[in-house]
């Protein structure tokens, strides 16, 4: 069964909303505030009319040039929000594309998710997107969305550390994590990744495209454990790398939670 957080589209992938976990003291994160997807080249006039219903303030695309020149998103003629990008490339590649140069088995494609996840949160042309995302669910102007690629690998990093300033349980956050892997039509999405990464790489088994278009856990925990290793905690790095203190961990509790 479809999890009720997922907004099913035609055309956009992994579109969903990361609320409705329980918070900090019990409270719970409050729902159609905070979304998350993948790029929205392919949506549909259908797809475009439903994203629109939601009234979204700010996008935060965390795509570089050359992915948002490669596949530029389609917007409501009636959108009124505001897109934020970086004028330089964030991963050159999507995540999952890079991860494929010269791995044969799924093992290996393992592997590479694994080593670019250590180094995730600390690209250099993505801690300023991570700042001005948190920036924007400071200023708390309406609901917003944050996407990549897929929305499974910056984007899932993103979401993961502003669920945990908000207080969701690390299991919790872990559950959103993977629920990439059944939102959205999954399997179409592994197909259309297996072209353009055959396309790239040769040929690599269907095992291997699954284990790059899909997450682990072992992916977002190693990024967890290299932040963890690197500042002592979670909390350290949120506010010394991404200006997270303590008054606006508070501040954006006080925003989001409710109950």
């Amino acid at each position: 069964m479809t999890d009720p957080r997922v907004l099913k589209l035609d055309g956009v992938h992994n579109f969903r909303d990361y609320g409705g976990y329980e918070g900090a003291e019990g409270a719970r994160v409050k729902t159609g505030l905070l979304w998350r997807s993948a790029q929205h080249g392919d949506a549909s006039d259908a797809d475009l009319q439903a994203i629109h219903d939601l009234g979204i303030a700010d996008v935060i695309d965390l795509r570089g040039p050359i992915e948002r020149d490669s596949k530029p998103c389609r917007r409501h003629d009636g959108f009124a929000g505001q897109v934020w990008t970086y004028p330089e490339e964030t991963a050159g590649l999507a995540l999952h594309t890079e991860a494929a140069d010269g791995v044969v088995t799924a093992a290996e494609a393992r592997a590479a998710m694994v080593r670019l996840y250590d180094g995730i949160a600390f690209r250099e042309n993505l801690v300023p997107m991570l700042r001005l995302y948190f920036e924007l669910l400071h200023r708390a102007d309406g609901p917003s969305l944050v996407h990549c690629v897929a929305g499974k690998d910056r984007t899932g990093f993103a979401v993961a550390m502003a669920q945990h300033v908000l207080g969701v349980s690390r299991e919790a956050i872990m559950d959103d994590y993977l629920l990439t892997n059944s939102a959205g039509n999954i399997e179409a999405r592994i197909e259309a990744g297996a072209v353009q990464i055959r396309e790239r790489h040769g040929a690599i088994s269907d095992e291997t495209i699954r284990a790059l278009m899909g997450v682990e856990a072992d992916y977002l925990n190693a990024t967890f454990r290299a932040v963890e290793a690197r500042y002592g905690s979670l909390d350290t790095y949120l506010a010394e790398v991404l200006g997270i203190d303590a008054a606006k961990r508070e501040a954006l509790r006080g925003h989001y939670l409710e109950g």
